[in-house]
């Protein structure tokens, strides 16, 4: 299983949006975006969002984000996450 240690940052250089993110795949067809920058969920306090992927695009329906992104993550609720997503 991937966790949240298999993920590979890019730092964002967008002027108005300092962070970093990271898009992981999995062999079912899912993945996840998973970032920290200034706009995001959690960002500003060190924390990251995911949002669960359906090949490349944000995918809302599937019972790990309940329809949205979910933020405020540690690095240890992100592997969690992505535990379950890698189960769908």
């Amino acid at each position: 299983m991937k966790t949240f240690k298999d993920l590979e940052f890019e730092i964002m250089e967008d002027p108005y949006m300092s962070g970093r993110k990271s898009r992981i795949h999995f062999d079912n067809g899912y993945g996840a975006s998973v970032v920290s920058h200034t706009f995001s969920y959690g960002g500003k306090l060190g924390l990251y969002e995911l949002a669960v992927l359906k090949h490349d695009d944000i995918h809302y329906d599937n019972p790990v984000a309940g329809g949205d992104v979910r933020g405020f993550l540690s690095e240890d609720a992100v592997t969690e996450l992505l535990i379950q997503i890698q189960k769908l």
